[in-house]
């Protein structure tokens, strides 16, 4: 027996060392805690205040635009008024030139471009065709028309163009044809 008890280690119990660092391992674990719960209500905050942020931002995101079209509006105005006062639809026409380039500047400045469509392949994702013209002198499926004038707003298509599209002439003989069947 003497030798299975020089085996066995001696384990030394130290309850008041064990209380010490139990009780030191638990102040560590509320100071985490505290600091957990500091960094989640930080975060929460940052969550609303961007929310709020991001909101007014939304909200008035468009105002420097419109600024700029209530100069063109004001313009339209006084030049609709110069009209009625005037009897020369010259000086009116000049107006609404002058008008219509500044509002063509504003929308230059905001990257948006009128689609160039006319002799060109028709394209559905920038093209809206609504009538088909037979033509032999273009290719067919080529625009021939533009009805309404399409806009890109950076690379996006913001207004497709309305058009009409050419096709292939049906001859006399296959019209006739096809109204005797």
């Amino acid at each position: 027996m003497a030798a299975t008890e020089k085996e066995q280690p001696q384990i030394s119990v130290q309850p008041e060392k064990l209380k010490q660092e139990l009780e030191n391992e638990k102040k560590r674990a509320e100071d985490y805690l505290a600091r957990l719960k500091y960094v989640q209500a930080d975060l929460e905050n940052l969550k609303k205040r961007t929310d709020r942020q991001l909101a007014e931002t939304r909200k008035y995101c468009t105002e420097p635009l419109v600024v700029e079209l209530l100069e063109i509006v004001d313009e339209l105005e006084m030049a609709v008024k110069a009209g009625s006062n005037s009897k020369s639809a010259e000086n009116l026409m000049q107006g609404v030139e002058m008008t219509l380039r500044k509002l063509k500047k504003i929308l230059e400045k905001e990257q948006v471009s009128p689609i160039e469509c006319i002799g060109k392949p028709f394209d559905p994702s920038k093209h809206n065709a609504v009538a088909k013209i037979e033509r032999d002198d273009v290719e067919e499926c080529t625009v021939v028309e533009e009805i309404r004038k399409g806009y890109i707003m950076k690379e996006k298509v913001i207004r497709p163009s309305v058009v009409k599209v050419a096709v292939k002439p049906v001859f006399k003989s296959q019209k006739e044809e096809k109204k005797n069947e």
